[in-house]
């Protein structure tokens, strides 16, 4: 498992047995946990730390996958404000005149 490199690998039946508590113990002490079932990962048990880290780490991947298809796709084309409010039909006048939400 490349996102949990470091993991260590428990059983089922080794986790049953170790019990919630000592499972938490282990990710409380920073290791990560992979819980196998005949040998495939089945969960994962990791601090709210490294549940973090994935996190922004998810957020930093979907960011940069969004820059690269911008600028994979990116003709150079710019559509000015005013061709965007014209093309939904309004004008900045319309637009200001438009009550707001109480």
């Amino acid at each position: 498992m490349a996102i949990l490199k470091d993991a260590r690998e428990v059983t089922v039946t080794e986790a049953t047995r170790r019990g919630v508590a000592g499972l938490v113990a282990d990710a409380e002490q920073g290791a990560d946990l992979v819980v196998t079932r005949r040998h495939h990962p089945v969960a994962a048990v990791v601090s709210m730390r490294r549940l973090a880290e994935l996190e922004q780490a998810e957020a930093d991947i979907r960011d940069l996958a969004l820059v690269l298809a911008r600028a994979a796709t990116d003709s150079g084309r710019r559509t000015s404000l005013d061709d965007v409010i014209a093309a939904f039909g309004h004008t900045e006048e319309s637009l200001t005149a438009i009550p707001e939400d109480e």
